[in-house]
């Protein structure tokens, strides 16, 4: 009966008695990340524990005011005792209860922030170097990674933004830069959102805000492009000469094969010259009336 409450006391014996196993202390692991809020404390720290609850009673109830701690809803709030993490994870929102000398809290706002990109002076596949700046849209998803991961989860993400951009960018040639906005703020997003994952940031939006072209450059291309414009008007233009005459051409095979459709046309031509109500009034007078005389006169 001894023998059995030991073992459920101290668990399962170990075949070899003469030898002990070294004794490790408890350690808890929050996703993958190990903390030391199971561990035991020292003689120091239960003694500056113990100081801290006295100086506390005696001061009360002036300690209210330092030992109470309110975080808002948007906010969470991680707390360290003598260094190390609290257990319970990461309070808020509401009110939460620290001990004056040894207890020390942190604040992380969990709200979506947004901030710019400097423009980057990068070097297109096709060798043409642009200038681009976007704007990148995060929040925080983990507080206890983003305090105990990073020693700056924002400035460490602006310059991730920052390397991240340039090196999208490099990938793509000027025309899928200036077409393909929307697929190369995608391709950042999902690259920024692995990279900061470790770090319990989310990477919500990420916008390519403007692509800025050398001066020569928006030159070239507004020369080609006018040159383009001129050689398509040129064509369309040769394409409605060519057609107008093979029209002309199918119109005076009909003329001729009746005169009086001649005289038609002329009669159709004064009518449409005198609705304009003009005063001047055109007689067209066809050649044929005159092929005798112009021979008399050469005699």
């Amino acid at each position: 009966m001894t023998m059995s409450r030991n073992s459920e006391q101290y668990g399962p014996q170990s075949s070899h008695s003469d030898e002990e196993a070294p004794y490790v202390p408890a350690q808890r692991t929050y996703q993958g990340l190990a903390t030391s809020e199971d561990e035991n404390m020292g003689c120091i720290e239960v003694l500056a524990t113990l100081v801290s609850i006295i100086v506390m009673v005696i001061t009360f109830p002036i300690s209210i005011f330092i030992c109470f701690k309110v975080v808002s809803e948007f906010e969470r709030a991680v707390i360290f005792r003598m260094g190390r993490l609290r257990s319970g994870g990461a309070r808020g929102p509401g009110v939460f209860f620290v001990l004056p000398c040894v207890d020390d809290y942190c604040k992380v706002d969990l709200r979506t922030v947004s901030f710019d990109v400097p423009p980057q002076e990068v070097l297109s596949k096709d060798s043409v170097t642009v200038s681009v700046d976007a704007v990148v849209y995060y929040r925080i998803s983990d507080p206890l990674k983003a305090v105990i991961q990073v020693a700056n989860y924002s400035h460490s993400t602006r310059l991730l933004a920052a390397t991240t951009l340039r090196n999208v960018l490099g990938t793509r040639n000027l025309s899928e830069l200036l077409t393909e906005r929307e697929a190369i703020s995608h391709t950042m997003q999902v690259s920024l959102d692995e990279a900061t994952d470790p770090w319990g940031v989310k990477v919500e939006r990420v916008e390519i805000k403007d692509v800025s072209l050398p001066t020569a450059l928006q030159r070239a291309m507004a020369a080609e492009a006018e040159a383009a414009r001129e050689a398509r008007a040129k064509v369309i233009a040769a394409e409605g000469e060519m057609k107008s005459a093979r029209a002309l051409k199918e119109a005076s095979e009909v003329i001729s094969e009746s005169p009086s459709a001649l005289q038609l046309r002329y009669l159709q031509t004064l009518n449409s010259i005198s609705a304009e109500k003009n005063s001047t009034i055109i007689f067209p007078l066809p050649m044929e009336l005159l092929s005798p005389f112009l021979n008399k006169a050469q005699k």
